[in-house]
């Protein structure tokens, strides 16, 4: 490996040697009305470097824009007309072999002023949602590829803001304000998409390697609480992402080896005159080659996946705009512990049992825009999904005396589960005056869900279904929201959302609101308030009933008793209020402090510790008894961030949270939820040095420091009799781990020439290799069995991730 990555610094040092001219590139894109996204005639739109003027322009009647011969380096873009809110973007990185395509929305100054500029502005690092009030943030693809640690992923990445964790370092969760991971929403295209990672778990957001990737996508919305009326089936956050077209005048190609696999992604014009794009990114597994090298991935197997994506553009005359696209991936791991000759410890398997998984998931839809005048706009949206996985499970029994002596390997577990969706959204915006604007829409998915489980009942002995069921249902969302300014240092977002399954019937009706009110054009204060609510993971509502004898019930018509089937949605009520300072040009502190109460969460029908607010954030289902709607659960706290955004070379946050989060079971005790560490905290530094003209080093840190996950302390007695982890229910999360700290770093070397862009990069995860506790578990095997059956799993530890890109 390190003859590989030394090769490539020598012929890419000697690639410097030609001659020194100065490389440029082209700086374009499209100015739109943020309501209508109609095209906006004679904007000005401004380059700087730092706070000089570089150079300038005005949009044509269609809203485009061009700055040509823009020398590589890093910029800021301001765009401003008269009656206009201003916009700014930061950290515009020019690079020799892509043009740079940035695309700007802007609002409608409530107040009509004709001949002096507004002092009012769009600031860096503000939600694209118009609707958007609190608790809300963009985040581009810079930044996925700028934090250290984030592997280019968008749910870690995510994870450096304030009130924002991660579950564990084998997975990507991430854990909003103390609540499940089953309570984010992901959303693609304005379409909600299953768990878009590979390895993916019926009833979880997320996984080890994400499917998504951050070449494909345009800048994004990201909610930790209090989100707008368009978003639904979600209690704790929203992912809201977009797929940027390709560029539709020049091909371009980027190729990459890495960690992560290895993976191509082209775009280029279909048709120049028509201004048709097209967009496409495969990768394939390589970490096969890294565990060759004996790299520690946190598991002996090796993980297999493959994904790909694509977006095809076509814009029509008179403001229509026709798109496709699509996202899919398949993994598979096999592993196989009855082939180690010694204990070995797994982040993604059971130390005494072979599993073999498998997982896919596809979405492919297609879009359809209209400006319909200045003042409205239409978007439809068609989507077809489908999620799936599959497993087998072996338990392996070895000789006690003997590690590598086998005695037998006995089938526990199959199953196959399979959650298809077909989806059909409209929304409409209008706005009526620069004070008033409208949006209105529905979200209507078709799910059709088939479940099969077989497990063996070592307590009767015998084979049971837990799972066999193919039904068909609808989710129905509609929703409007209003903004209303009555004045330029006021704005009002009101909306209402609603919900109701078919299913079972379960229904809501969901109230949100947000005040924003500017003390200075730099200074703001906000509240937001909502109700949301979120069904169960759809495999929760198909699992059989067993009775006395360990059979499963059936029905007078011989059918299963599915006697979660009824369980309605589980309900939330935020209040956020918040304070944001842009102090000076890219420094900005933003406090916010919240108050969640959740209601008819779903907790077990006996009495029991069992919560759904605990679920959600491991490679395993989870399997209740009958569940009612009566639990409760509270989340409150504070969260501070500190930024400095990217400019004159150097970017730093500071992120940081105290909270609480707790929860009520059926035994009617309060608990600390799994996921209640009280307090978190990221600091996040980078700087940029320009070696010459042509080449650039970067070099970033990243520290998080967060109290440790709430754990239950392990019955002895019990594991031994059933040979198995069997945990104190009474005493459910009294525990707590030790302190989680981490120290990421990331190095970045690039060189620009005059067709190619060269990129060597390497993320140094876990640089200190801190043994972070996971969790506490119950040894089977050992020769300290007898003496010290409760052993501590760690999380990764130091783990090396290396790329090259090029583009061309």
């Amino acid at each position: 490996m390190k003859r590989i990555v030394f090769s490539l610094f020598i012929l890419l040092f000697i690639g410097t040697a030609s001659a020194q001219t100065e490389i440029k590139q082209t700086i374009r894109g499209r100015v739109v009305e943020k309501e209508s996204k109609s095209g906006m005639f004679s904007v000005t739109v401004r380059l700087f470097k730092d706070s000089s003027l570089v150079t300038g322009t005005t949009t044509d009647a269609e809203g485009n824009y061009r700055l040509p011969d823009i020398p590589i380096g890093k910029y800021i873009i301001k765009a401003n007309l008269v009656g206009y809110q201003p916009v700014v973007y930061g950290g515009i990185n020019v690079n020799s072999a892509r043009e740079v395509i940035l695309n700007i929305e802007m609002e409608e100054s409530a107040v009509k002023i004709s001949e002096v500029e507004i002092s009012a502005r769009a600031h860096q690092g503000e939600a694209r949602n118009e609707m958007a009030t609190v608790s809300a943030r963009e985040f581009s693809v810079e930044e996925t590829e700028r934090y250290a640690g984030s592997r280019g992923d968008p749910a870690r990445m995510a994870s450096n803001y304030a009130g924002v964790q991660g579950a564990d370092d084998s997975r990507n969760d991430i854990v909003v304000r103390g609540n499940s991971p089953l309570g984010v929403l992901w959303r693609l295209e304005g379409v909600d998409i299953p768990n878009p990672n590979h390895f993916a778990v019926a009833g979880t957001t997320g996984g080890p390697v994400s499917m998504l990737n951050n070449k494909m996508l345009d800048n994004s919305d990201f909610f930790t609480g209090a989100f707008p009326a368009e978003y639904g089936n979600g209690i704790a956050g929203v992912f809201d992402l977009r797929m940027r077209n390709g560029n539709n005048e020049e091909h371009e190609v980027t190729a990459q080896l890495g960690f992560l696999g290895t993976e191509v992604t082209a775009e280029g014009p279909i048709s120049k005159s028509s201004g048709a794009s097209y967009l496409a990114n495969y990768r394939y597994s390589s970490l096969a080659l890294f565990s060759s090298a004996h790299i520690n991935i946190g598991t002996n197997a090796i993980p297999q996946y493959q994904d790909g994506s694509f977006k095809l553009n076509f814009p029509f005359k008179h403001g229509g705009d026709l798109s496709f696209f699509g996202v899919g991936g398949m993994s598979h791991i096999d592993i196989m512990v009855s082939q180690y000759t010694t204990p070995a410890q797994d982040l993604y398997g059971a130390d005494n049992e072979d599993q073999h998984f498998g997982s896919k998931t596809g979405i492919v839809g297609m879009t359809y825009s209209k400006s319909l005048s200045n003042t409205a706009f239409f978007k439809l949206t068609l989507a077809a999904s489908e999620a799936g996985s599959d497993a087998e499970h072996n338990v392996v029994y070895r000789n006690p005396a003997v590690f590598k002596t086998i005695d037998s390997i006995v089938p526990i577990l199959g199953f196959r589960f399979s959650e298809q969706k077909y989806s059909f959204n409209f929304f409409l915006n209008k706005k009526f005056n620069p004070k008033l604007s409208l949006k209105a829409g529905m979200l209507n998915d078709l799910y059709r869900t088939s479940t099969l489980d077989s497990a063996f009942n070592q307590t009767y002995y015998k084979w049971q279904n837990r799972w066999d069921n193919t039904t068909s249902y609808m989710l129905l969302q509609p929703y409007v929201q209003a903004k209303y300014k009555p004045s330029e240092n006021l704005t009002i977002n009101a909306g209402l959302h609603a919900q109701y399954l078919t299913l079972n019937g379960s229904k809501s009706l969901e109230p949100r609101l947000g005040l924003k009110y500017a003390l200075t054009p730099k200074q703001s204060i906000a509240l937001g308030l909502g109700m949301h609510s979120q069904m169960l993971p759809t495999y929760v509502y198909f699992y059989h009933q067993e009775d006395a004898n360990g059979n499963y019930v059936r029905d007078a018509n011989g059918n299963y008793y599915l006697h979660n089937l009824n369980v309605g949605f589980i309900h939330s009520k935020h209040a956020v209020l918040s304070y944001d300072n842009y102090i000076s040009k890219g420094l900005h502190i933003k406090a916010e402090a919240y108050y969640e109460y959740l209601d008819q969460v779903p907790i077990e029908k006996k009495s029991s510790a069992f919560s759904l607010l605990n679920q959600g954030s491991a490679f395993s289902r989870f399997f209740p008894d009958t569940l009612v709607n009566k639990g409760t659960g509270n989340n409150y706290g504070v969260e501070l961030t500190v930024e400095k955004f990217f400019s004159k070379s150097f970017f730093f946050m500071l992120t940081g949270s105290l909270f609480n989060s707790t929860y009520t079971g059926s035994d009617g005790v309060v608990r600390n939820t799994d996921f209640n560490g009280n307090y978190a905290t990221n600091l996040l530094v980078g700087k940029e040095f320009k070696l010459n003209e042509k080449q650039v080093l970067s070099l970033g840190l990243k520290a998080t420091l967060a109290g440790g996950h709430r754990f239950t302390p392990i019955d002895t007695a019990a594991s031994r009799k059933s040979n198995d982890v069997q945990y104190i229910d009474s005493q459910t999360n009294t525990l707590q781990l030790k302190d989680y700290f981490r120290l990421d770093a990331k190095i970045n070397w690039k060189l620009n020439t005059k067709k190619f862009t060269h990129e060597i990069g390497l993320d140094l995860v876990n640089v200190t290799n801190n043994k972070n506790v996971l969790a506490q578990t119950y040894n089977r095997d050992g020769a300290d069995h007898a003496t010290n059956p409760i052993v501590n799993t760690y999380q990764l530890g130091f783990l090396p991730i290396f790329y090259y890109k090029i583009d061309f």
